[in-house]
């Protein structure tokens, strides 16, 4: 701003010289001004070209990707891109200062690697809020837990909008595969709209099938010093709906629905709409599921 200032007041003393010398010093700056904006408009093109071919190749370095997902160093790194270990969605790459993105499919022999820390996130869902990562399904889960980690953590399973409850998110793939494959415990608190009949809590705990689909749960039970309107049930599914289906199979609709607990988790000293960073211990015991 100083600058600018100085320069101002230049010109105004300039006012108080001579007529002609005013003018031949006018003609002066008026040819370097143009021969100055011509170079101006030349370096502006070229910075525009280069500002463009960056935006091509935004996102990080291959090498420093695979650097920081702790399989190497960046040198080693450039050494296995060489020999073809590493691939890019799908496709080998070999070239020195290939850039991807953080949701690119990146594997290194196969194995698809990760440049964020591995994060656990526990959330104690309230009503109101979509079990989702998109962004126009309004209130979502994501919201929720938008400041427990930079790294790009997802939910493993589902609750409903109205649902209340225990929710896993990390970015380990590895555990979201193997949760996915074979399902993880969660026991619920239900809520129904009547008195659910022992003859219908029998044979919900036998199994059934519904649509030519064998369904099964692990545990079933009134909940102790209630109405038989509230049930605890416990079954190793991840999906969103599996649970309302079961109920309205033998006509009763869910009034409340709470995951209570989720594997060896629980909502202890967690309040609805809070969430926590797994321990060690916590952690450590998802190995033996």
């Amino acid at each position: 701003m100083r600058r600018n200032e100085n320069k101002g007041k230049g010109k105004t003393s300039g006012r108080g010289a001579g007529n002609a010398r005013g003018k031949s010093n006018a003609r002066g700056n008026s040819s370097t001004s143009k021969k100055e904006g011509q170079k101006a408009k030349q370096t502006a093109s070229k910075g525009s070209g280069a500002t463009k071919n960056t935006n091509k190749q935004e996102g990080i370095r291959l090498n420093k990707y695979i650097s920081n997902s702790g399989i190497c160093s960046r040198r080693e790194a450039d050494t296995y891109i060489e020999t073809g270990l590493v691939s890019v969605n799908g496709k080998i790459v070999n070239e020195m200062g290939y850039k991807v993105k953080l949701e690119d499919d990146v594997r290194f022999d196969g194995r698809r690697i990760n440049p964020e820390p591995m994060t656990y996130v526990l959330l104690n869902k309230p009503k109101g809020f979509a079990t989702t990562t998109s962004e126009s399904k309004g209130n979502t889960v994501m919201d929720l837990v938008a400041n427990a980690s930079n790294s790009r953590i997802t939910p493993i399973g589902r609750l409903g909008r109205n649902a209340t409850g225990l929710l896993l998110f990390t970015n380990d793939d590895k555990l979201k595969e193997k949760l996915s494959k074979k399902g993880m415990s969660r026991l619920f608190h239900v809520e129904l709209d009547k008195n659910l009949k022992a003859a219908d809590i029998q044979k919900i705990r036998e199994g059934f099938t519904i649509a030519g689909k064998k369904i099964e749960i692990e545990e079933i039970n009134y909940v102790e010093g209630k109405t038989k309107k509230e049930i605890g049930l416990k079954i190793k599914n991840l999906g969103n709906s599996v649970i309302r289906d079961i109920f309205a199979h033998f006509e009763y609709d869910i009034v409340r629905l709470d995951c209570v607990a989720l594997a060896h988790l629980t909502k202890k000293d967690l309040p609805r709409g809070k969430w926590k960073i797994l321990t060690t211990q916590e952690l450590n015991l998802f190995s033996m599921l």
